[in-house]
């Protein structure tokens, strides 16, 4: 992956700078610390501080639950997937595989790997879908979706879906495409308003998916043909990426680069209510993009959002009331897991909130930047996800963290052969990182 390709996965308009010793769970011990004293960049800069009255509190999280598949990008519709189980205490590379074209000057990946029966799709960063086997990496098939007119064009990522035996792609040639995943034979294309950069989700017979333009489009799943569209305000500053719709309980939540969110009927579209995640006193160019990049998490009865301008929210899914907000944000997706939100912050802080009122519990800082006395070469961090009692962050130098969800204490450190910039998939036993290199890695 070129530098010129991580800055444009950051931002569009160059802002890269911006974002930002145990034994190892996934694999060797984290070498001995050099000897000196070593201050935090991020200590000195984080405003978010634990709340006193949670410090007799105890954090409990639901049992761990196996996820069979993974079938779409946030795991599931409503992105609530609480604690996913892993048996092993260990794991280990078990097969790496390239899925194609990596991410590069114009063309990006963007969207996690599926998973669903036995098999893993991706999507490369030149618009080609390809089937491997999730117990060996061994390629099944695979499918040029770019015509000959499209691949002479920025074709900047997508992503992928599955229900019922097929795949659903969103393209950055404005197109959505269902494909068979047994044959890999195309079932329909349709063509929408603008290209797309984040996954589409879908549930019950309905595809839903959002375009750069800030337009929801629902989809029939069984014909491509166009049910409803909502429109939100243009934004002319954005990231590149964009933020799945969750749905769950017949509402879609859709996520705009305004920092705008719209709770929508999944029938019809009709607005039910709508907020706006843009933080107050935030001057800098960088923190005034109001982007919500991240996934919108539908838990239950409660909605949770984080904006790049530095507020997270949460609101009641039936009537938009706003329960809580935290003035910290960030880019990443946050993970709900019982009574506990974890949060990845643009200042790099992994954070742990009270689900019911949005108190912090614990702040971790994770580091910054590879150099941090010169302040030099900043780390971009991506995650949480939270497996087998750890929360598993990775960073674009290659190397993956585990961080205990009850205290944040760091437990491990391991390194992969290639930036992460996506959170792993899960499925059965195992993690699936996909690293912007395009080499799609197992750990068992």
């Amino acid at each position: 992956m070129t530098s010129r390709a991580l800055k444009s996965l950051v931002c569009v308009m160059g802002l890269s700078t911006f974002l930002a010793g145990c034994s190892g769970w996934l694999g060797e011990d984290e070498a001995p610390p050099l000897p000196g004293e070593r201050i935090s960049v991020l200590a000195l800069q984080s405003t978010v501080q634990p709340d006193l009255d949670l410090s007799d509190q105890r954090v409990i999280l639901p049992e761990p639950e196996p996820m069979v598949d993974w079938p779409q990008n946030g795991g599931l519709a409503s992105h609530a997937l609480g604690h996913v189980a892993i048996d092993n205490d260990i794991m280990e590379q078990d097969w790496s595989v390239s899925i194609g074209d990596g991410s590069m000057d114009d063309n990006l990946l963007l969207n996690q790997a599926i998973v669903a029966r036995g098999v893993i799709f991706t999507i490369d960063a030149s618009a080609e879908v390809r089937a491997f086997a999730a117990t060996s990496g061994k390629e099944i098939w695979s499918l040029e979706l770019a015509s000959d007119e499209d691949e002479d064009s920025t074709l900047l990522g997508g992503g992928l879906a599955y229900e019922k035996g097929v795949i659903y792609a969103t393209t950055g040639f404005a197109e959505v495409i269902a494909i068979d995943a047994a044959s890999a034979t195309v079932l329909w294309r349709q063509q929408v308003s603008a290209p797309m950069r984040s996954a589409p989700t879908v549930r019950g017979g309905r595809v839903f998916a959002i375009t750069i333009d800030n337009q929801t489009v629902a989809l029939n799943a069984r014909t491509g043909e166009t049910l409803w569209s909502h429109r939100g305000a243009s934004e002319g500053a954005s990231f590149i990426g964009g933020a799945s719709p969750a749905v769950d309980q017949g509402v879609v939540i859709s996520a705009y680069s305004t920092g705008e969110l719209y709770a929508l009927r999944v029938e019809n579209g009709q607005v039910i209510w709508s907020d706006a995640l843009a933080s107050a006193g935030r001057t800098d160019a960088v923190s005034a993009i109001a982007d919500i990049r991240g996934l919108p998490v539908i838990d239950n009865d409660l909605v949770v959002a984080t904006s790049n301008s530095g507020l997270t929210v949460g609101i009641d899914l039936r009537t938009g009331y706003r329960v809580w907000e935290l003035e910290a944000g960030g880019i990443q997706s946050p993970w709900v897991a019982g009574d506990y939100i974890y949060i990845l912050t643009n200042t790099n802080d992994l954070i742990a909130l009270r689900r019911k009122t949005g108190q912090v519990k614990w702040v971790t800082v994770l580091p910054r930047f590879v150099d941090p006395e010169d302040q030099d070469e900043p780390i971009v961090w991506t995650g949480p996800v939270l497996v087998g009692d750890r929360l598993i962050v990775g960073n674009e130098q290659g190397e993956v963290m585990t961080v205990s969800p009850y205290s944040g204490e760091i437990i491990g450190k391991d390194e992969v052969s290639g930036p992460i910039t996506l959170p792993p998939s899960v499925a059965g036993d195992s993690l699936y990182f996909l690293t912007a290199d395009a080499d799609l890695i197992a750990y068992r």
